[in-house]
């Protein structure tokens, strides 16, 4: 892949995780692929994703509690946000 390509997509990464939970650390950025990534599957192909939550419990908990910590981290951001205005 283009260099160029992947620095520019990996900033767009990056903001999304700063606009979305506050956090742009490595972890957060990570967390935020994978919440995207199965986001669109689960919109795009739910039969795949219900099928994956079947044969990988775990996995499927993984998931869950990356989408309630990134959800917590947003609504904690809005609430702040709220307060400056």
């Amino acid at each position: 892949m283009n260099t160029d390509f992947e620095n520019e997509f990996n900033s767009l990464v990056v903001k999304t995780a700063e606009l979305i939970t506050g956090d742009t650390s490595p972890e957060m950025i990570e967390k935020i692929k994978i919440w995207a990534f199965f986001n669109h599957v689960h919109k795009s192909l739910p039969n795949l994703t219900s099928h994956w939550n079947q044969t990988h419990p775990e996995g499927k908990a993984e998931v869950r509690s990356i989408f309630e910590e990134i959800r917590a981290l947003n609504q904690s951001l809005q609430a702040k946000n709220q307060d400056q205005k």
